[in-house]
């Protein structure tokens, strides 16, 4: 398997775990137990790893020759809490 492909399908479950501890975990704990460092924390990861999958979307589109149909799915999927589990089943 190519290294690229690799690499998004890493990016791509670290992406979503880091979204569902922060609405998960991370959100709870700052509204319920008043401790917001763990969203400052967990939120600048998830942000990283967005961008990085967002890249990484871009770069699948030439190595999978997606439509841009595709690449807006996947795009889109970066912001459901489970899509780029989605993601990487069905497109990757």
């Amino acid at each position: 398997m190519n290294l690229s492909i690799k690499l998004f399908k890493i990016i791509s479950t670290l992406e979503a775990l880091s979204f569902l501890i922060l609405l998960g975990i991370a959100m709870p704990l700052k509204y319920i137990a008043d401790l917001p460092g763990f969203v400052s924390i967990i939120g600048m990861a998830h942000g990283i790893l967005f961008i990085l999958y967002i890249l990484g979307a871009l770069v699948m589109k030439k190595i999978k020759k997606w439509s841009i149909q595709t690449l807006l799915i996947v795009i889109l999927c970066s912001i459901l809490p489970f899509g780029p589990f989605y993601v990487e089943r069905k497109y990757v």
